[in-house]
């Protein structure tokens, strides 16, 4: 399932959030369920699931989602 927002192109789409805002935040306004985000970097910086709660969002930061993949 995607979780991107209608006007989204090659994976990627520019978002306003109010200040302060926190990866949680962003995810749950494009109604990303937190289980399915396994993977989160930030700027290139991987955010452990501990992070996400409280990591503020900057202006112009690149936030990257996966979801949990299976296979080997």
């Amino acid at each position: 399932m995607a979780y991107l927002p209608p006007g989204a192109s090659d994976n990627a789409v520019s978002v306003r959030l109010d200040e302060g805002a926190t990866i949680f935040d962003l995810m749950d306004s494009h109604q990303v369920p937190r289980e399915q985000a396994h993977l989160v970097v930030c700027n290139g910086l991987f955010v452990p699931p501990s992070q996400r709660e409280g990591y503020r969002l900057q202006d112009g930061d690149v936030v990257a989602l996966w979801p949990p993949v299976a296979g080997g």
